[in-house]
């Protein structure tokens, strides 16, 4: 049973990273892609509605590892609290930044929300990689289970004492930063037509350029880090699959869009993520924190609930995640289509 958990909390974070992600990739390229007021109330209409929906996955996957691995839930809520902290404000930023900007027809009113919308969505962008790179690196974990790290220590990710930001976490975080920036392009130029479409295209492809090497670099970087991920390979070599998945998404996103074919990039950069992710869940399992003191680790068997817990859980979420599959389905389909002009009006 924590297996299956583990799968499923992996599952809703994975719906999270890809959902939410191109609403942060559009908030990225907002300033750069967007050159006109109405071409920036474009992209706005083009998340308008569903950016809201797609952030239901982190709330969601928030409250199943609160009742399915307790122990992961207080340690990584109380040792990440000032990471957190930033990103609730991060996340409001962006929030407020798409619901005021058209509540006054002014210049300096609306360029201010555009400015705060880039800001909110390339800072969570970035946090968002550093976070999974502290997950994968390990955090100072004591026998209790617990921890706390500074924001920064000697940027060492070898250190007994290291902080949320190292060379490690950092190069995490900037690739995650333009894998998002790229799916968030795929998605703008699969929304929208003319100029702005092939603004948004040739972003898009510059930002899988550079996720290319950085891509390459983080994970030779992943296997000195965390001996955890040679271990997982090696016991079951199966698991290649995985980084596969990644290499096939990011050679598909590339491809298609040199041919102009922009849901295809969009689909191809969502398995690259897809595959990423799959790969560093994989790699740490069964392990769901480590600790820089091995033996402190928390996995599935000392971190999950009991299994009567699990059991009934289980009831609960496939009910909860059936309405929420109806909803999204919904709502992609009301809204599906490019963007017109009348429609964008209210942003």
């Amino acid at each position: 049973m924590p297996t299956l958990w583990f799968i499923l909390v992996a599952f809703m974070l994975t719906m999270y990273v890809l959902l939410d992600g191109f609403d942060l990739g559009a908030g990225i390229i907002h300033l750069v892609a967007a050159r006109t007021d109405t071409e920036r109330r474009f992209v706005l209409r083009a998340i308008g509605p569903v950016w809201d929906g797609n952030e239901v996955w982190l709330i969601a996957a928030g409250g199943t590892l609160f009742f399915t691995f307790p122990l992961l839930y207080a340690s990584s809520f109380s040792g990440f609290y000032l990471p957190l902290i930033i990103v609730l404000w991060l996340l409001m930023a962006r929030g407020v930044s798409i619901e005021l900007r058209s509540r006054f027809s002014n210049v300096v009113w609306a360029s201010f929300w555009d400015g705060m919308f880039f800001l909110g969505s390339a800072l969570l962008a970035i946090f968002y990689g550093a976070a999974l790179g502290n997950v994968i690196r390990g955090v100072p974990l004591n026998p209790q289970g617990y921890f706390f790290e500074a924001l920064w220590t000697d940027f060492n990710p070898f250190s007994a004492n290291p902080g949320i930001l190292d060379w490690y976490t950092i190069l995490t975080g900037l690739l995650a930063f333009v894998a998002l920036l790229a799916h968030g392009a795929n998605f703008i130029a699969v929304k929208t037509e003319g100029a702005l479409n092939e603004r948004a295209r040739r972003i898009s492809r510059i930002g899988w350029l550079i996720t290319i090497p950085l891509a390459v670099l983080a994970s030779i970087a992943t296997f000195f880090v965390q001996p955890q991920v040679y271990t997982s390979f090696a016991q079951r070599p199966w698991g290649i699959i995985f980084p596969l998945i990644a290499f096939v998404g990011l050679l598909g996103a590339g491809f298609f869009n040199f041919r102009k074919h922009d849901m295809a990039a969009l689909l191809s950069s969502g398995t690259f993520i897809l595959g990423m992710l799959t790969s560093a869940a994989f790699s740490l399992y069964p392990i769901v924190l480590p600790a820089v003191n091995r033996a402190y680790s928390l996995t599935i068997n000392n971190a999950s609930a009991s299994q009567y817990g699990l059991a009934v859980g289980l009831i609960w979420w496939s009910v909860g995640i059936v309405l929420a599959a109806i909803y999204f389905i919904f709502t992609y389909r009301r809204f599906r289509g490019k963007v017109t002009a009348a429609s964008s009006q209210e942003y």
